[in-house]
């Protein structure tokens, strides 16, 4: 079943017209590069801003737009990731580094919606004020996206 599915995707237009192009691919490339870079990037300005207890005047707005930014982002690297994937579906599916790299992502994901659940979150939105769990949830988050882009970095040693 999944060699199946790994097999259409292989075969799929989108992996054939990257395939074909000598320039597609990279560019491809270089717009996920870019919207994992505004995804890290916005987490990383929030989790540092809450981990250096940034004036509340800054974190609240903060709170407010960064998450939107790095939904876009997240949104551009996921449909960009699945383009990617389609050109040699079956190297990255037995890749231990990209499996370790989506589940990093979808670990982040969870935190992320968990976190913005939390009273102290929605709190931190309009006041400023970030509580002690909030705080060590930006140090979770550090840790997890990073360990996501290193072990994407890790995909093409891996192969």
């Amino acid at each position: 079943m999944l060699e199946a599915l790994l097999g259409a995707i292989a075969e799929s237009s989108t992996a054939q017209a990257l395939k074909a192009s000598r320039i597609l691919y990279p560019l491809v490339n270089a717009a996920h590069i870019l919207a994992f870079a505004t995804l890290y990037g916005s987490i990383v300005t929030l989790d540092l801003a809450v981990l250096t207890r940034a004036r509340s005047d800054h974190l609240a707005p903060l709170a407010r737009l960064v998450p939107v930014v790095a939904g876009a982002g997240l949104c551009v690297a996921i449909a960009t990731g699945l383009i990617l994937f389609s050109v040699q579906p079956f190297d990255y599916a037995d890749n231990p580094a990209f499996r370790v790299k989506l589940l990093l992502v979808a670990v982040g994901l969870l935190h992320a919606g968990a976190l913005h659940a939390t009273h102290g979150f929605r709190a931190m939105k309009v006041t400023g004020a970030a509580s002690a769990a909030v705080v060590l949830s930006a140090a979770v988050s550090l840790l997890i996206w990073t360990a996501a882009i290193v072990a994407g970095r890790f995909i093409a040693f891996m192969a």
